[in-house]
């Protein structure tokens, strides 16, 4: 008798308290932290992503595979496939040989001020509208400005330099702006590399460029590896920058799949596109997966 009193007293408890009080009992705080933002990321990401992709394998008439057999059947795009890819590498590669060296002079500065200085100009860009950068670069590019000027100022050129609505005027304002991810990749990589080792290895007589090839170096490839793998897929998807600084040779693939949205209206065309540049950036970042596992750096001992 006092067993079935004291059940239904927990019970006609349990129902005045409230839900949340009750589900915390049931769920651990720390994983609704995590749960919700995955939740937001599935429901605002993945959901959207995989309706956009399904328009590329089934249209009005079922599962098709007409779109995906368009793009890798004609020619246009896989110029336009090449031409994205062609630049982003060269944005990269661009961005590593500015990078490198900017990053190993901030980590052998003695000065934490002075770096923390350099650190807060290379991050400047960010505060920057992409917009207002793009179109200063228009400015800077143009046939009468500043570039073609010093230039015919020093007797270099005759003639402006055809800086602008090409692919060397996409190639000088996509590295502008992807530059400072290359840089604090590369240098947060630096920083956290034992300087006793390239001292120890000039102590038993290496030289300071041997110590640097062979100890220095092959220690920040996983900063290379990592800064590399960002811009690049960020090049990949760039839209603004190509748009108005490159010219009608210089279409790459986000410039494509906005056409056939706003202009042509081919959302089954776009789609494809959309799936072909997506499966490209999840090759690139398995493949970095890999490389990073297997770099010596990296491995667990």
């Amino acid at each position: 008798m006092l067993r079935e009193n004291s059940k239904v007293d927990n019970g006609v408890h349990n129902k005045h308290v409230p839900f949340f009080i009750r589900l915390k009992k049931i769920v651990d705080p720390k994983w609704i932290m995590i749960l919700l933002p995955l939740a937001f990321i599935l429901i605002t990401t993945f959901i959207p992503m995989i309706n956009l992709f399904k328009l590329s394998v089934v249209d009005e008439n079922g599962f098709t595979l007409k779109y995906l057999t368009q793009v890798f059947t004609q020619q246009i795009y896989l110029q336009v496939i090449f031409l994205t890819l062609k630049i982003a590498f060269l944005v990269t590669l661009s961005c590593l040989v500015l990078a490198y060296p900017v990053s190993y002079f901030i980590v052998k500065l003695k000065s934490p001020k002075l770096k923390k200085v350099i650190l807060q100009l290379i991050m400047i860009p960010f505060w920057i509208s992409l917009l207002v950068r793009t179109f200063s670069w228009i400015v800077v590019l143009q046939d009468q400005g500043v570039i073609n000027s010093m230039l015919k100022y020093m007797g270099i050129i005759d003639k402006p330099a055809p800086l602008l609505f090409n692919t060397a005027g996409v190639l000088i304002g996509m590295t502008h702006v992807l530059l400072p991810y290359m840089i604090l990749n590369v240098y947060s990589t630096m920083e956290g590399i034992d300087r006793n080792l390239v001292q120890v290895a000039q102590v038993m007589g290496a030289k300071p460029t041997r110590a640097f090839w062979e100890i220095f170096f092959p220690l920040s490839i996983p900063g290379i590896l990592s800064g590399s793998m960002l811009v690049f897929i960020l090049a990949l998807g760039y839209f603004i920058t190509p748009s108005l600084l490159g010219g009608a040779h210089d279409m790459t693939i986000s410039m494509l799949i906005q056409n056939n949205i706003s202009n042509t209206l081919n959302w089954s065309l776009a789609s494809a596109l959309s799936l072909i540049l997506f499966l490209i950036t999840l090759v690139l970042l398995g493949g970095l997966l890999f490389l990073m596992r297997n770099h010596p750096a990296l491995k667990e001992d």
